[in-house]
């Protein structure tokens, strides 16, 4: 997987903040690496921060997030409210809001989004985790969506059969949005969108692809 700093061992505590500016990002960009890292890691504590979630998103993040991280050593989930689509307006407050809260977590890995992701509030997620923690091995995940901005990786997780079962054996880390699912869908059109992006989601989860930047550090690299 990545390489970490060589002095803490497979016994330790692993802390790991996992940044996402909506709810299901980090599930979708990520959420095969945090199972595979909980199952190689019994110690690992994961810090998740969702960004912008409202109304019936709130429950669905804590959901979410409660499946992803049932195993780990410690779990702490913050679901916010700043306005989707708005980041780059409130990227002050947002980032106030990470230092006073965050800042003291020293993860030894921190997973977000790219700084080149075509979706604003990405890219400022994506800042605010370069510019707090400089010491940690940072990845950053691809979130598949219109504006087809994929990107190359350049480190790939490999999930077992154990991981892809457990992943299996929760559907909601998965699923879609219950605001669109493909039973709510008024349309045949809705309905095909529906399908289509379920099936996405649950792929990019299963592959759990991190495009793993280069870091002052040097201490993400291909495995």
């Amino acid at each position: 997987m990545f390489a970490l700093d060589p002095s803490l061992g497979r016994d330790e505590p692993l802390r790991v903040l996992a940044l996402g500016a909506h709810a299901d990002d980090v599930e979708i960009g990520a959420g095969g690496t945090v199972f595979r890292l909980i199952a190689e890691r019994p110690q690992t504590e994961v810090t998740l921060v969702v960004f912008s979630a409202s109304g019936a998103r709130i429950d669905e993040a804590r959901a979410s997030a409660d499946a992803l991280l049932a195993d780990a050593a410690r779990a702490d989930v913050h679901v916010l409210g700043f306005r989707d689509g708005y980041f780059p307006v409130e990227a002050a407050e947002v980032k106030g809001w990470a230092q006073a809260h965050l800042e003291g977590l020293r993860p030894h890995l921190v997973l977000t989004h790219r700084r080149d992701d075509a979706h604003q509030d990405h890219r400022v997620v994506a800042d605010l985790a370069w510019q707090t923690f400089r010491g940690a091995a940072i990845a950053a995940y691809e979130i598949p969506k219109w504006d087809g901005d994929l990107d190359r990786p350049n480190a790939y997780v490999a999930l077992d059969a154990a991981t892809r079962s457990i992943i299996s054996s929760r559907p909601r880390i998965a699923s879609d949005s219950p605001t669109m699912s493909e039973s709510t869908a008024s349309t045949s059109a809705e309905r095909k969108r529906a399908s289509s992006r379920r099936s996405r989601v649950r792929s990019t989860a299963r592959r759990s692809a991190c495009a793993a930047t280069s870091i002052s550090t040097g201490l993400v690299r291909k495995s």
